[in-house]
């Protein structure tokens, strides 16, 4: 059983680290289009540059989780490794948006802080992460784990995703100063109550060294983590690339100026359909299997999608039935989020039932890998569209209104008039390249990941407790 205080602390310290993973993977695109003026050519450097750091980081994620899985310290397996790397990945947070250099001095820049900041959240992400399936083995224990951790990210999420579309309209450049100073602070703050208030469970170390030779031979003999972990990257692909699209659709189907409430409100359907997901899953899962969730989740998210992309051709387009969707959308996305996770976390028990081995930290990393594997591939679709579109080189005019606003040389009035002005002059087809990037991708990508598992993935929930029970005599055998 896990103790109240470390089940408290651990879940709790989620609310600060998701809140700074959603400033930086959400809306930073968003900051540099709307409040640097950077060529098309600039841009697409970064965009490039992006991509690589983060298929960088993925395989780092491995290669961390091979250092936490060989360390010993005093204060435990992970605890070091999560406030380490908070720190240090807050500081970098803080840089990124106080530091302004301009042209291809700030694509240097951006270079050098965005592989540092990817680092440095991999030290705490893996640890993190790793901790959760340490903490039980109970199916039961675990799902109520990720489940009440599961709020606590939503909260996280929310309050940034809800706030920043609100207060950088017309004023981006100071905000999202203020915001990367405030998120970072929360980052630091949140994950030193877990590490003062997690008490780590006595680690079970294996007889041989994990290095990073026999760290690959751990992943690709498991067969069901390779496929729920390429189900996983499948599907954040299609989870993320409507929200990182979010806010240029709102713009330039909306106008500039009445955007930041309508974003705001899609965000509180996110997070409403998110946290909604967290209490319903437990009631679901104990009456469906984690696959038919999946498969009818995923016919939900088909008919969201597909209206979706109706809105102004076939349904008008309304506002309440456009947040109604998203709820929808959202809601059905954190179910099957949650039932992913678990199926990978059931991936240990999978490999230490057939190797008699326990690697909790390198195989929770392909969560971790999956999430940044698949940010890479959303963030260079994202930038493709809107580059193919011609909604950035449009973008760029507003950037120049908010890079004004922020010297003071116009006012917030000003800078939304001219804007909307400026959103005027968008061709129809264009708008329509954004919507399809949104939806077809997206669509296609989660199709894939269904049959995946309906395909490859055998761990259910009978065959999980099964396991977990022959495990559990191996080891009273031992000790006899």
């Amino acid at each position: 059983m896990i103790d109240k205080r470390t089940k408290w602390s651990y879940c709790v310290g989620a609310t600060g680290r998701d809140a700074a993973y959603t400033l930086v993977s959400m809306f930073l695109l968003t900051y540099i289009q709307y409040t640097m003026k950077l060529e098309v050519l600039q841009f697409t450097v970064i965009s490039v540059a992006m991509v690589v750091c983060m298929v960088w980081d993925a395989v780092n994620d491995l290669m961390m989780s091979s250092i936490i899985e060989n360390s010993h310290y005093k204060l435990g397996k992970y605890r070091p490794f999560i406030i380490v790397g908070a720190l240090l990945n807050a500081v970098v947070i803080i840089l990124m948006f106080m530091v302004r250099p301009t042209g291809w001095s700030f694509v240097i820049f951006f270079c050098i802080t965005y592989l540092l900041w990817g680092m440095t959240y991999t030290i705490n992400d893996i640890a993190y992460w790793g901790m959760l399936p340490s903490l039980s083995s109970d199916p039961k224990e675990r799902d109520s784990l990720v489940t009440l951790m599961g709020i606590f990210v939503c909260i996280g999420q929310f309050a940034v995703a809800g706030v920043v579309p609100m207060v950088i309209v017309g004023n981006a450049v100071t905000a999202f100063r203020i915001i990367g100073i405030i998120v970072a602070l929360a980052f630091l703050l949140f994950q030193t109550l877990t590490f003062w208030g997690v008490t780590e469970r006595e680690r079970v170390d294996n007889a041989e060294t994990v290095n990073f030779k026999k760290m690959v031979s751990i992943l690709k003999r498991n067969d069901q983590l390779l496929r729920s972990g390429i189900a996983y990257i499948l599907f954040c692909v299609g989870q993320q690339l409507l929200l990182l699209l979010a806010v240029n659709f709102f713009y330039f189907e909306f106008g500039y100026s009445e955007s930041g409430d309508l974003i705001t409100l899609f965000t509180v359907m996110y997070g409403l359909g998110t946290l909604a997901a967290q209490f319903v899953y437990p009631i679901l899962s104990a009456k469906l299997s984690r696959k038919k969730i999946y498969g009818i989740c995923m016919i939900a998210l088909a008919a969201g999608y597909l209206t979706l992309l109706s809105f102004g051709y076939i349904l008008p387009k309304n506002v309440v039935l456009i947040m109604i969707t998203g709820f929808l959308i959202f809601f059905c996305q954190g179910l099957i989020n949650l039932a992913v996770v678990v199926m990978i976390n059931n991936t240990i028990e999978y490999d230490e039932y057939r190797f008699n081995e326990r690697h909790d930290s390198i195989i929770s990393a392909i969560r971790s890998f999956g999430a940044k594997f698949s940010g890479a591939l959303n963030q260079g679709t994202a930038s493709l569209i809107l580059i193919v579109s011609g909604i950035y080189a449009v973008s760029q005019k507003i950037s120049e209104l908010e890079v004004e606003r922020g010297k003071g040389a116009m006012s917030k009035e000003e800078v939304l008039s001219k804007a909307d002005a400026v959103i005027a002059t968008v061709e129809p087809s264009q708008t329509l390249i954004l919507r399809i990037g949104m939806v077809a991708i997206p669509m296609l990508v989660m199709f894939i990941s269904r049959l995946i598992i309906k395909k490859g993935y055998k761990i259910d929930e009978k065959e999980y407790t099964r396991m977990v029970t022959e495990i559990e005599k191996r080891k009273q055998n031992e000790k006899v």
